[in-house]
């Protein structure tokens, strides 16, 4: 009987025929669907090959069989990826980059990991030019609500070219790309920031938008000026040095709590008695690993130990959500008032959303804004000139008895504002841009001479193009607050500055900018104006500046590494 099942069953040669055709199916089903569940990936990359070995076994041992099934397998999938993506029939063949990313986005996600991509993205630029690949995966299902299809990708460009901006985030632009799809896993409703869909993202847009309206930023400057006093009141009181990163870091996460929970923090009196804030960087940095591999949602969601940083940080909020529903309308105009709709101008949205945009006001608000104060206390202290000439502007708007958080001339101050400016342009808090995605059916997109298909995932580089001499020279990757104020000024030496505004984008542009761009400056004004003029700063004895600049790590947002200052309160 066995030997007439042998003579009867496929020859090895037409099994090993089925096991190479069965993985070259499986990857036309990945470019095709880009399946998302983890377990279409184990059937296809697991269960195909484990049932092929059934049928080896008429001509092979047990694990013979099984090795035999899976290395044939496993490598005619591999290969028949990387040639295709390699292929000068791939959709970016056109574009140059180096072959480890054209052949997956790992490396970067790796890169990344380490927080040094705006670097590296920087110089693949340099080296290749304007427009290069920089990433191979599959990415997530929709370009928007409304298409059905799966996207026909995978393919990533990152684009160093202030023209690319108006076009792809513009009005007319692209929408929103699949980095969310794994940053947002933890959450039941994606953030405001997630969203890809133009028309959802307008909706849910509204409250934030009321929320950050002249009128209401006026309201917010009590409680900006409450937390920024405090602040300076409890740095002056400090004897020796001041870890003035995590100062600051304290001072912006206590305020948005404020904004966004009606308060429950004081980091600034107590120290991070709950350890919130690695919660929060540590989520960020997982987060941002995830984020370059849009597939890893489903297995985020379902093991416990992936991103388990990211899953506190979201049951802390929902607590502090709860918390904050149980005030009710306690005619305290923060943010929640406006997200969870007690103002009453439309329908009250789940408290899922509430928890969701509450949870991103807290990290985006908090670690963007402390990272340009630490980087702007930094940048005047490591340049005594820049310190005196903005001590002496505030002296003259702000002189002693005069109430330097009043806002009247904040807005005004030309050295301020050119050096906060200057500050985010050397290291905008964001410093990658916004993801964005050509729609299936779109036609592509032209951008300027560069055809972009569609399906392809596209990010204008802030970071390159906020130091690129193009658009800021000279000194383009020097401190030199002076620019903003020269440029266009009539002054002898500006026919030789190039200064672009066009190519400056720190709070992002076009209809998915920062909802948050009023409060920022309006905290960041505030803040300078009143440490400058209420204290004496000098950095600490043996502080190395290039050590600062180089641990000055990219995940997503910018993180600081400790910056010593020896604080004190000004003479005058």
């Amino acid at each position: 009987m066995a030997s007439t099942i042998f003579e009867v069953g496929p020859s090895l040669p037409h099994v090993l025929c089925a096991v190479v055709g069965s993985a070259l199916a499986a990857h036309w089903i990945f470019k095709r669907f880009e399946p998302q569940h983890a377990a279409a990936h184990a059937v296809l990359i697991l269960g195909v090959p484990a049932l092929l070995s059934v049928l080896l076994l008429l001509h092979l041992s047990g694990i013979k069989a099984l090795l035999v099934a899976f290395s044939t397998y496993w490598c005619t999938l591999a290969g028949s990826v990387a040639l295709y993506r390699l292929s000068p029939w791939h959709p970016l063949a056109r574009y140059p980059g180096p072959v480890a990313l054209k052949l997956t986005k790992l490396s970067l996600a790796w890169i990344s990991r380490g927080g040094k991509r705006h670097i590296y993205t920087q110089q693949l630029h340099r080296r290749y030019g304007d427009v290069v690949r920089v990433g191979e995966l599959y990415h997530h299902r929709c370009a928007t609500a409304h298409d059905a299809d799966r996207q026909a990708g995978p393919n990533e460009l990152s684009i160093s070219n202030a023209a690319a901006i108006h076009p792809l985030m513009g009005t007319a632009g692209l929408h929103k790309g699949p980095q969310w799809g794994a940053r947002a896993a933890t959450q039941a409703v994606p953030p405001l920031i997630a969203l890809g869909d133009p028309k959802e993202h307008l909706r849910r847009r509204k409250p934030w938008n009321r929320a950050f309206s002249v009128a209401s930023l006026k309201d917010f400057e009590p409680m900006v000026a409450r937390r920024t006093q405090q602040l300076v009141d409890l740095l002056s009181s400090k004897k020796g040095e001041v870890n003035m990163s995590k100062w600051f870091s304290w001072f912006t996460y206590d305020l948005m709590s404020d904004m966004a929970f009606g308060g429950g923090s004081e980091m600034m009196r107590n120290g991070d008695e709950g350890s919130v804030w690695p919660l929060l960087e540590d989520g960020l940095v997982n987060s941002d690993t995830f984020g370059h591999l849009p597939w890893t949602a489903d297995y985020v969601r379902k093991l416990p130990s992936l991103g388990s940083k990211m899953k506190e940080m979201r049951t802390f909020c929902i607590r502090r959500t709860a918390e904050r529903v149980k005030l009710g309308n306690n005619s305290t105009k923060d943010l929640f008032y406006y997200l969870n709709n007690e103002d009453g101008a439309e329908a009250t949205p789940p408290l899922s959303q509430v928890v969701a945009d509450g949870a991103l006001a807290v990290v985006a608000g908090s670690d963007t804004t402390s990272s340009v104060i630490s980087n702007l206390i930094f940048f005047v202290l490591t340049h005594p000139e820049a310190y005196a000439r903005l001590r002496t502007e505030v002296d003259f708007y702000y002189p002693p008895g005069e109430n330097a958080l009043n806002t009247t001339h904040h807005a005004d101050m030309p050295y301020l504002n050119a050096v906060i400016n200057e500050t985010m342009r050397l290291y905008p808090p964001v410093s990658d841009g916004s993801q964005r995605l050509v729609p299936i059916g779109s036609g592509g997109k032209v951008v300027g001479t560069s055809y972009i298909p569609e399906g392809t995932i596209t990010t204008v580089h802030m970071y390159s193009i906020q130091r690129d001499p193009r658009n800021f020279s000279p000194l383009p990757d020097s401190f030199w607050p002076e620019r903003w104020i020269l440029a266009g000024s009539g002054d002898a030496r500006s026919a030789k500055i190039v200064h672009n505004p066009a190519a400056f984008f720190p709070f992002s542009f076009g209809p998915s900018n920062c909802a948050g761009k009023g409060l920022a400056l309006q905290e960041m004004r505030m803040v300078v104006t009143l440490m400058m003029q209420k204290l004496d700063l000098r950095l600490a004895d043996g502080f190395d500046a290039a050590s600062y600049e180089s641990l000055l790590l990219d995940y997503l947002i910018l993180s600081r590494p400790p910056l010593p200052v020896v604080v004190k309160p000004r003479g005058l």
